[in-house]
């Protein structure tokens, strides 16, 4: 199929809202503000391309942000949804300058977390470039006066089984990776009885996390963001979805993906400017 830059999907969308991160992680607010707001136009855009968000140093990730929002500007949104953790916590301020219309971002449901928790002790799993962060700290000392009770866990090898399609192709690998990897979660951190799914990744593996640690309960923040947006705008109910790709991470991958999930939407390969 052959790219394109800037130019307006063939398909009239009405004040679209556009939901957009990395890859296939976003698609799950997508489905949600399909079901909340049947008659609002959603304009998903899977920037492959640029995956992953969480290693990239901050000059990159802005610049990133920059030309995505630029490119989803021209399709006049009257909302736009930064589905990634990473830049919602890290970079969200200097988003914000970019745009004219309301920006939302998805944070770690802390709250939640710390008013559910029976022991005490909570965790938020994300990739490195976020826990790692000095604005994910600061995240955590608005929400407790007791920040050793929130662990930050470095969990990138969990999103990576999710960008490469293993969660849907080869079950048997990726289950015997997420047994590992909470078994040294919880050999670090044995008290933890809540674990948030702060990429939009990790939901994906909900049903892998919960069948190897059945005591602990996962929190995914979609839902809450999706409430945040309001009524939206009455459109046709049309979602539009386009992506971009490279050498690793290609299109036909991301369409076996959504053939796997069973997730029926025409996807059209585009290209950014300046990408």
């Amino acid at each position: 199929m052959p790219t394109s830059s800037a130019k307006k999907p063939d398909v009239t969308l009405v004040s679209p809202i556009a939901v957009f991160d990395a890859g296939i992680g976003s698609y799950a607010i997508v489905d949600l503000l399909r079901q909340r707001l049947p008659r609002q136009d959603i304009l998903y855009f899977a920037d492959r391309a640029s995956f992953p968000y969480g290693k990239k140093p901050r000059s990159e990730l802005l610049a990133v942000m920059d030309r995505t929002i630029r490119f989803l500007m021209a399709h006049d949104p009257s909302a736009i949804v930064v589905a990634s953790n990473v830049p919602s916590i890290t970079v969200m301020d200097d988003l914000k300058s970019m745009v004219n219309v309301p920006l939302f971002g998805v944070v770690p449901p802390l709250a939640e977390a710390l008013a559910t928790t029976q022991t005490g002790k909570v965790g938020i799993m994300g990739v490195q470039s976020m826990t790692g962060s000095p604005q994910l700290r600061q995240f955590v000392g608005s929400h407790t006066s007791d920040p050793d009770a929130v662990a930050l866990i470095n969990a990138s090898p969990m999103v990576d089984l999710v960008e490469n399609g293993d969660f849907l192709f080869n079950p048997a690998a990726t289950r015997q990776k997420v047994d590992e990897f909470l078994s040294a979660v919880f050999r670090s951190h044995p008290d933890i009885d809540v674990l948030t799914l702060s990429s939009t990744h990790l939901p994906w593996l909900r049903s892998y996390f919960e069948s190897s640690r059945p005591s602990c309960r996962f929190l995914d923040p979609a839902e809450a963001i999706v409430q945040t947006i309001g009524a939206g705008t009455q459109g046709s109910g049309t979602t539009v979805a386009i992506a971009t790709e490279n050498t690793d991470y290609t299109l036909d991958a991301f369409r076996a993906m959504l053939a796997k999930l069973r997730i029926v939407l025409p996807v059209s390969l585009v290209s950014l400017p300046f990408q």
